[in-house]
């Protein structure tokens, strides 16, 4: 049985997991130690910079550990000598080796960004969207030694919006994540929770993200190319070639128009609205923002001004 007041290592990297650490703060536990990553260069000059974590360690005043690697025995040892009774996973961003998992009394509590066991693996969230899902959720279950496949302990379910994009999910979903690692510590501590095991049979596993994800393939349908749009914001984005060079789309709708017998990748019109393109399946797609490289994001029309885009021309 768990003391209200639990004693917890957490372990967490991004600003995904931000909110969660401030939250569990917040309801009184006591945090022993703050894990996280080590700092990485980062940015054009590849300056060394921390993980948002390390941020919010230091303003609420929490010891921080950043080991290079966990199953070492210095870093086991100061592990142990903490006792804790759970430890809490939000992002950390690394495999746990089973050492580590069997220090806490009580194992090791994760929050996952999707309603398992859909979309396990490193990116749920850009998965949900670019699948055309109109629902998605957090799910807090006890970590084993598998990718995202212990046992589910609560869940809770969320709307996607029909133009959220990844970040704004992502912020939703930190923010009701962190209300589920709470509820899912009190429960624990009231005994009202039973984790149960999932259904590998509905299991789907996501993969790292690829710059080359980002290429538009015009034989998708519009729908889809639209819901890659949303979801590969900001990285790796979606880019063709348009006259012999490099435009990345930051900005793609659904279109009104027949279906066509026309190459897909070929505009069809441009306006206002932007450039209208034949996509799969005779469907229509409206380009409404584009960026060339080294050049500023600008909307469509003044790309269509700028560049005298004509129906006829082809994106590949």
């Amino acid at each position: 049985m768990y003391n209200f007041d639990v004693r917890l290592v957490f372990f967490g990297t991004p600003e995904f997991a931000v909110p969660s650490l401030d939250a569990v703060v917040a309801a009184g536990h006591d945090v022993a130690l703050v894990v996280t990553r080590p700092d990485q260069p980062a940015g054009r000059h590849l300056r060394l910079a921390s993980p948002a974590v390390v941020a919010a360690a230091r303003r609420l005043g929490l010891p921080l550990a950043q080991p290079e690697k966990l199953g070492v025995d210095d870093f086991l040892a100061r592990l142990r000598a903490l006792a804790p009774e759970v430890a809490v996973v939000v992002a950390f961003g690394r495999m746990i080796s089973p050492r580590v998992l069997r220090v806490p009394r009580h194992g090791f509590i994760n929050l996952h960004p999707s309603l398992l066991p859909r979309y396990r693996g490193p990116s749920p969230i850009e998965s949900a969207i670019a699948a055309g899902d109109e629902t998605t959720g957090v799910t807090t279950m006890l970590l084993d030694e598998g990718m995202d496949t212990g046992p589910i302990l609560l869940q809770r379910e969320v709307a996607i919006g029909p133009k959220e994009r990844t970040p704004e999910l992502e912020a939703r979903l930190a923010a009701l994540g962190a209300e589920l690692v709470v509820e899912t510590l009190a429960d624990l501590a009231a005994g009202t929770v039973t984790p149960a095991v999932q259904d590998a049979a509905l299991a789907t596993v996501t993969t790292k993200l690829d710059r080359k994800l980002g290429r538009i393939d015009w034989q998708l349908s519009a729908r889809e190319l639209a819901c890659r749009c949303r979801a590969f914001d900001p990285w790796p984005g979606l880019f063709t070639t348009f006259r012999g060079g490099r435009l990345k789309v930051h900005g793609f709708e659904v279109g009104d128009g027949a279906p066509g017998d026309q190459e897909p990748g070929t505009v069809l019109a441009v306006s206002l609205a932007g450039v209208a393109v034949r996509c799969g399946g005779g469907t229509v797609g409206v380009v409404t923002e584009v960026q060339r490289e080294g050049k500023r994001r600008i909307p469509a029309d003044a790309f269509i001004i700028g560049e005298r885009v004509a129906p006829g021309e082809s994106f590949r």
